[in-house]
């Protein structure tokens, strides 16, 4: 006789066989194709720099104005894909992409399933597939971005597999720092909640990264610094349906005469309501929450946030799950963060921004086309603080328990010492991930 036990996992297998099939379809129908657009960009101008004496600069992708847009200090962490065959660096990039998010998805959902008793394979292969059919995640995978692996050095840094009251804490965010500018939102965020400690050595860890850069590669460094980072065009279009930013909102409302005093208002306000938010986490012990509204924030603030730039809503779309699961069941605050879950999710798996790529004109193309934008908006106001995600204690299969819900070992309380289209492409230093 089938043991209860074999029986339950026979279903949770056929489940996640039907969900994986069912996202292969999805994925195969909806997801757009971009040849690993960013990677060829990538691996062009790192070939040309190397192989054939030019400036990777001044490299641009045959038929297109794009080129490197990153710091010298990334261009040093990519040079071994210059002698790779382009089959290789493809293999390399897509196996790096998948690795890092199995890593991360399995940091945040592991103790949501220990909390609530269910199996742990599960739930990460239930969260997996989920995250495939993400469009963030499918467009970081069809690029060739490096999206997730920031995101990872960011997580591993502040979601803390480093010993409590480390030298090395901060050490992930910087380098995340000195690959591509935008995660430096990260070292202003432990200044915020006064990580003074780990706030000076992702500081130092990003200037020493980028010193050794220029260092190595002088004319490179003088060009980024003084030219490329500058050059706006490089870029892309600003108003491009894709950049899902206050600034890609605000650029559409008036493509020929963006408003920057309307959006550095926003930006001001985005900020405001962040820091006060972040703060209120960091004192209630939800170092997850500060994070994710951190993720957040970036997204909101970048001047170019790709959509493939949003896989760092991942955190607070979890979290989200986290406090719904953590709700006494039946709750209006269960079902209420479930809808938001769910509503968030469904709109960043739909492409339906997409729709207004042509005319985003009129109150529909407003609101239609900054869909996206208004996630970001509604997590970094409503994402759930609290101060029950700190505490940690045995699962209780089938019910509540103390376990650390965030999925996450917690930074110190004070850490001050060590007691579709191809023309919106690649994104640049000043872009999210």
């Amino acid at each position: 006789m089938v043991s209860q036990g074999a029986a339950r996992t026979f279903r949770q297998v056929v489940a996640v066989a039907a969900l994986a099939a069912a996202v292969a379809w999805f994925v195969g129908v909806f997801a757009a194709r971009h040849g690993f657009f960013d990677l060829r960009v990538y691996y062009g101008a790192l070939r040309y720099w190397t192989h054939d004496g030019g400036q990777i600069y001044d490299y641009l992708k045959p038929m297109t104005q794009y080129g490197f847009t990153y710091p010298p200090f990334a261009a040093l962490v990519m040079l071994p894909m210059a002698y790779l065959s382009w089959p290789v660096a493809v293999t390399v990039s897509v196996a790096a992409s998948v690795v890092v998010s199995v890593v991360l998805i399995w940091w945040l959902v592991d103790p949501i399933a220990r909390r609530q008793g269910w199996a742990r394979w599960f739930a990460l292969a239930v969260a997996l597939c989920l995250a495939a059919a993400f469009e963030p995640m499918r467009e970081t995978v069809n690029f060739g971005q490096v999206n997730m692996l920031l995101l990872f050095l960011v997580g591993a840094d502040l979601l803390r597999l480093l010993p409590r009251g480390s030298r090395w804490a901060g050490v992930g965010v910087g380098l995340a720092t000195a690959i591509k500018l935008t995660p430096g939102i990260f070292i202003v965020y432990l200044v915020v909640t006064r990580r003074w400690w780990a706030a000076g050595t992702a500081t130092v860890t990003a200037a020493a990264a980028t010193l050794l850069a220029g260092a190595l590669f002088p004319d490179a460094s003088r060009e980024f610094w003084t030219a490329a980072l500058w050059n706006t065009d490089r870029v892309g279009e600003l108003a491009f349906i894709s950049n899902q930013s206050l600034r890609g909102m605000v650029a559409r409302l008036a493509p020929e005469h963006p408003s920057t005093l309307l959006w550095l208002a926003l930006v001001l306000g985005a900020l405001a309501i962040w820091a006060r938010r972040s703060r209120t986490a960091v004192a209630a012990g939800d170092e997850a929450a500060g994070f994710a509204l951190t993720g957040v924030l970036m997204c909101l603030v970048s001047p170019v946030t790709w959509v493939h730039h949003l896989v760092w809503l991942i955190p607070a779309l979890i979290l989200l799950v986290d406090d719904a699961t953590a709700a006494p069941a039946g709750s209006r605050r269960r079902r209420a963060l479930l809808a938001f879950a769910a509503v968030a999710y469904a709109l960043l798996i739909s492409r339906i921004v997409w729709a207004w790529e042509e005319d985003f004109a009129g109150l529909g193309g407003f609101l239609g086309s900054n869909a996206y934008v208004w996630v970001s908006i509604a997590l970094l106001l409503l994402l759930p603080v609290r101060p029950e995600r700190a505490r940690s204690g045995p699962a209780a299969p089938g019910g509540p328990s103390t376990v650390e819900p965030a999925g996450v070992a917690q930074l110190d309380q004070a850490d001050r010492g060590p007691t579709a289209g191809q023309r919106h492409r690649i994104g640049g230093p000043l872009a999210v991930g």
